[in-house]
């Protein structure tokens, strides 16, 4: 790289004044599919970058087991990072990974899937990637949380450990191999060993 050449950072964020309505936001991200959008409760817009090789990697092998789980019943949808959804105090956020239950979809329609989804994912994954801030990655559990998400996992591949976010209850730190769904996720068990190999040389 040119050693006088200045990178230009471009901001992480965007006020719009009026705020976008919904259906204006999801038309924004639809335009700009190379980066990831989701808004606050007060109508900010926050740019998230596309993740490095090994984020996506482990985010795969967390889709795929978490789809090959959802297989043995049925029920429901797991849905990927490029889900959207609208949530209750006005904000709009996308998961590395969610189940929906069964009951959230009933009275969904093939034309409401067609779009971003006006409900909370009963069960969210958030991974860690190398330029997210831990602090905001740990906000943003705490906001589905608070939209009525029954349970959450931030995953930090850095320091292999996973966060666990519950209604009512205050967030706990996991360090295993192997980590258990409860609530919504009963019997899910996601092997942490296979998401930690997408970072080893």
């Amino acid at each position: 790289m040119n050693a006088s050449l200045e990178i230009p950072k471009l901001p992480n964020s965007v006020v719009l004044d009026p705020p976008l309505s919904d259906e204006e936001f999801e038309e924004l991200s639809a335009a700009n599919e190379l980066v990831k959008l989701e808004r606050d409760k007060e109508g900010k817009i926050i740019v998230n970058p596309p993740t490095g090789a090994d984020s996506d990697d482990a985010n795969s092998e967390i889709n795929f087991q978490l789809r090959a789980w959802w297989k043995r019943h049925g029920r429901g949808r797991v849905y990927g990072s490029n889900a959207g959804f609208f949530l209750r105090d006005g904000s709009s956020l996308s998961p590395d990974a969610a189940y929906v239950t069964e009951d959230q979809l009933r009275g969904l329609t093939k034309e409401h899937r067609k779009h971003f989804l006006r409900l909370t994912p009963a069960f969210v994954i958030e991974l860690l990637s190398a330029s997210d801030s831990p602090s905001q990655a740990r906000k943003k559990m705490e906001w589905w949380i608070a939209n009525g998400s029954q349970l959450g996992w931030l995953i930090d591949p850095y320091d292999r450990n996973v966060l666990i976010y519950e209604t009512g209850r205050a967030p706990r730190l996991e360090k295993a191999d192997k980590v258990f769904g409860t609530g919504p996720v009963e019997g899910f068990v996601l092997d942490l060993g296979a998401v930690w190999s997408a970072y080893e040389d």
